[in-house]
């Protein structure tokens, strides 16, 4: 139970005016611009986006700007953002096998068609904190190259040609579900449960995925292949009667190659996971790889032994705003509900110790007439 509290408004918008002088620093030091942001903090850009479930790098990198760089509040401005926006229409599944591929890696294949190719990563580096970061040290340009106009196929894809992998599947019968205008219903199918992971909170689903690489889930993956790149966005139009190309997003795919499975009937098959998630974000897309795959325990008949293999306790927790505003709430005033469990101890330790006392009295009454037995 809360109740209001006298000279709310006018602390409020006193915290509002702190924060704001907070949020802009030093007034000697420039302000940071959206372009700065969404260049140079690019990452946290996209984790805002992907976890937001809105693709605008721009307005992403005004609510991390707006949060003073604390993602989670980040996130939360673009979800409520997200709910003013009209909906008009549904674009055509996303065509991977046709991106314009800024890195490609594959665990499985050393030579793929297409080749690989290692892109922006930190892999490679020694982790060491470089003094060149606190200043404006020149940077040389990337090395480019043209993009060759062909498709790369996916690993998965050359496993499917020749029966080693589970078939892709349709999806699901009709239009696929949506978690934003439908409430979550238990078990849900795995459209739901990838929209769910794609837009869950990175370090959960990290969490998750460790644990089934430590024996707590049947999984023994192998990075098929990831993929970061542009992909078209096509809408049909039927006011120009043919499909239309209306822009480009950066995704990060996994395709996870999982264990295999077999049956007297049916050779043996490896199985999937899979992950795709807004901007540059492979280690999100690998463990929503790992732990969809995980999630797909009933599917194949696998025993349920994993909190990474329970539906709804992934499905349920994953969200970091759902998380942030239960956990947060505790921090309203409670003053009610404190004061009559306050009242309820204070009662039952007067009740205690007048049992105490009670047992006291007893115990000192048998010791004298022990004593005045002995004495006779």
């Amino acid at each position: 139970m809360y109740v209001a509290a006298k000279g709310g408004e006018a602390a409020i918008a006193s915290a509002h005016r702190l924060l704001a002088d907070r949020r802009r620093g030093n007034r000697d030091v420039p302000a940071l611009t959206l372009e700065q942001i969404a260049g140079q903090l690019a990452l946290a850009v996209d984790r805002a986006m992907a976890e937001g479930s809105l693709y605008d790098p721009q307005l992403a990198a005004m609510a991390v700007r707006q949060a003073r760089g604390d993602l989670i509040e980040a996130i939360f401005l673009i979800r409520a953002y997200r709910t003013t926006l009209p909906r008009f229409g549904n674009s055509q599944p996303l065509e991977t096998g046709n991106m314009r591929i800024e890195r490609r890696v594959s665990a499985t294949y050393k030579d793929l068609p297409g080749g690989q190719l290692l892109g922006p990563t930190f892999d490679y580096t020694h982790r060491l904190i470089d003094p060149d970061m606190a200043g404006d040290a020149p940077v040389e340009a990337g090395a480019r190259r043209d993009w060759p106009g062909e498709a790369c196929p996916r690993v998965t894809d050359i496993l499917g040609a020749d029966g080693l992998i589970e078939p892709d599947g349709d999806g699901p019968d009709g239009k696929p579900g949506d978690l934003t205008r439908e409430p979550m219903e238990f078990p849900a199918g795995r459209d739901l449960r990838l929209q769910a992971l794609a837009r869950g909170d990175e370090g959960f689903l990290l969490s998750l995925a460790y644990s089934t690489q430590r024996g707590f889930a049947r999984s023994h993956p192998f990075v098929g292949e990831i993929r970061i790149g542009l992909v078209d966005v096509v809408m049909d139009m039927p006011e120009v009667g043919f499909p239309v190309t209306i822009g480009r997003v950066r995704m990060t795919e996994c395709q996870m190659v999982n264990q295999f499975r077999g049956s007297a009937k049916q050779p043996p098959q490896f199985t999937r996971g899979y992950g795709l998630v807004f901007g540059q974000s492979e280690r999100k897309a690998m463990a929503m790889s790992l732990v969809d795959r995980a999630l797909r325990a009933d599917e194949f008949g696998e025993e349920r032994t994993a909190p990474a293999q329970d539906e709804e306790f992934v499905i349920a927790h994953s969200d970091n705003v759902q998380a942030t505003g239960f956990v947060e709430h505790l921090k309203l005033p409670h003053y009610v509900d404190f004061q009559a469990e306050l009242d309820l101890v204070r009662r039952m330790r007067r009740e205690h110790a007048a049992r105490d006392i009670d047992e006291g009295n007893g115990e000192t009454g048998d010791d004298e007439a022990a004593a005045r037995e002995a004495a006779e």
